[in-house]
């Protein structure tokens, strides 16, 4: 839950931050898509890595599960809200947080962890 919470968190920051940037600046969505993507990454990588550092062992399987739960939120909030489902690039993105995540939980594991 750790690692979940983190992710909203950062998403929700990172989000409130670029509609300020998009309202008062000329830059479009277009512009700083590429920004967005990256952050969103960092935002799973460190989920992953608090919940791999709370769980303090299987930081691949944590992250995994934090990612999966976010992923299942992200398509039952875009399913139920707007009657949607993945397009083949949200899967690939999302293959990705997996693969993230995961990473950020066998760090989190092998850092927080002391010997």
């Amino acid at each position: 839950m750790f690692g979940l919470l983190t992710i909203f968190i950062m998403a929700l920051a990172v989000s409130f931050i670029f509609s300020l940037i998009l309202k008062f600046t000329g830059l479009t969505e277009e512009s700083i898509s590429w920004m967005i993507k990256a952050l969103s990454f960092i935002a799973v990588f460190i989920g992953g890595f608090v919940a791999g550092g709370k769980g303090k062992e299987r930081g691949w399987m944590i992250g995994g599960i934090t990612a999966l739960s976010y992923t299942i939120i992200v398509f039952l909030f875009q399913y139920l809200g707007f009657g949607k489902v993945f397009t083949l690039e949200q899967t690939m993105y999302h293959a990705g947080f997996l693969a993230t995540a995961m990473l950020g939980g066998v760090a989190g594991v092998n850092l927080t962890t002391s010997k």
